[in-house]
């Protein structure tokens, strides 16, 4: 399928830009024309950086926090039994972000237009995934929309605080990393050269370790900029690198494959897989459907990919477990309890404890992970500093005795 850019009119007369996936142009008119809008102009979204009618959107990006406090807002008024007009109308008045602002307003003003709340959600391009925008069609098709909305709410709180766990986690680490390289950087340009007059005019040969330590702060002063320029260069390379589709499953199979890393990342995508999933399945979505979405969350495209095979392997009949497991890339706990839950009957429930399950095993392994990190990195740090250092020292000794 591809994805469309519309321009229609509601019942009310406001004018509505959105965006759609369909198979082709006149799917997207039907799908429309059902929804109550009047079409005025359908075309398939252009593969660039602008895409068309870029300029109506710009500056809507909506942080998922922002997003998340709008929504747990919404679903509280709609608890207390305020009609959807006025609730969003008051998640409006309340909101001190701008962008918050001016999305929901748009989609009050198409929802007193006679629009449902997902058709007005989906006119705001690249503000709600296709998660959220079903769970929000599945409620308003059950009739339980203020439920939903307290799942999603639910949903994306857990997500963030999984996102600030591992965030979080890396600080300290970030943290020592930095200061060795600042102290080494420091140690090599400012440090060092102040003994090396001394060392020129003793006239002896200095250590092997001394004469690395002076050579390398020379290299360091006198080619900082190449340095620089080539970490800048490399990182907008890896940058690249990710941004394609071939070369983004090349490192993401690298990155599973590491010792530590690559469990930690298959926790973190498992956990993320059950609890979307879970989700859309309790809300009425069919499995296939919950599926495709699923894929668009994951952040590696190994597993993602595989994702196609099960689904292909689930229209033939042979269930969700089993294909999962010959992807062999999930972790087989997580899906042995997939199975479970199939042959029990309750796959959706059984998903969520998944999630849980390896919420905490992410946890559990980011502190085991720092727990051995920390110290490897700070004796590392030692060594480095103490090796120039003694270097140094050695150098001085050698002079002392010359002199003498």
């Amino acid at each position: 399928m591809s994805r469309y850019l519309y321009r229609a009119a509601a019942p009310g007369g406001e004018t509505i830009d959105g965006e759609m996936e369909a198979h082709s142009l006149d799917a997207v008119a039907e799908r429309l024309q059902a929804q109550g809008y009047l079409p005025i102009r359908v075309a398939e979204k252009v593969d660039d950086r602008r895409g068309a009618w870029s300029g109506r959107w710009a500056g809507r990006r909506i942080a998922q926090d922002d997003l998340a406090i709008a929504t747990g807002e919404l679903a509280t008024l709609l608890r207390a039994g305020l009609p959807l007009d006025r609730a969003l109308e008051i998640v409006v008045n309340l909101s001190a972000n701008e962008a918050i602002r001016t999305v929901f307003g748009d989609i009050r003003q198409a929802v007193r237009g006679g629009a449902t709340l997902h058709a007005a959600m989906e006119t705001q391009r690249g503000v709600f995934s296709r998660f959220y925008l079903n769970m929000i069609r599945a409620g308003e098709a059950g009739g339980a929309l203020e439920a939903v909305m307290l799942r999603l709410t639910e949903f994306m709180e857990r997500s963030r605080e999984l996102k600030e766990t591992v965030k979080s986690a890396l600080v300290y680490p970030t943290i020592l990393i930095l200061v060795a390289v600042l102290s080494v950087i420091v140690l090599l340009i400012f440090v060092v050269p102040q003994f090396t007059q001394m060392f020129e005019e003793s006239g002896k040969a200095l250590p092997l370790p001394t004469q690395i330590v002076i050579a390398a702060g020379e290299f360091f002063k006198t080619y900082w900029w190449a340095l620089l320029g080539g970490v800048l260069l490399l990182t907008a390379f890896f940058r690249r690198q990710m941004q394609n589709p071939v070369s983004r499953y090349f490192w993401d199979a690298r990155f599973l494959s590491l010792p530590v890393l690559g469990d930690l990342l298959a926790k973190l995508e498992m956990a993320r897989f059950s609890r979307t999933l879970g989700t859309l399945l309790e809300n009425g979505v069919s499995l296939l459907t919950a599926l495709s979405i699923v894929k668009e969350t994951l952040g590696n495209a190994v597993m993602a990919r595989r994702l196609d095979d099960v689904a292909d392997k689930l229209r033939a009949g042979k269930g969700l477990g089993q294909p999962l497991m010959e992807t062999s890339v999930f972790p087989r706990l997580g899906v042995h309890m997939v199975m479970v839950g199939e042959e029990t009957g309750r796959l959706a429930e059984m998903l969520i404890q998944v999630a849980d399950v390896f919420d905490r095993e992410v946890r559990a392994a980011v502190k085991r992970t720092l727990g051995l990190l920390e110290p490897a990195l700070i004796l590392g740090l030692g060594l480095i500093i103490g090796g120039i250092i003694m270097s140094i020292l050695v150098a001085i000794l050698s002079v002392n005795e010359l002199a003498l």
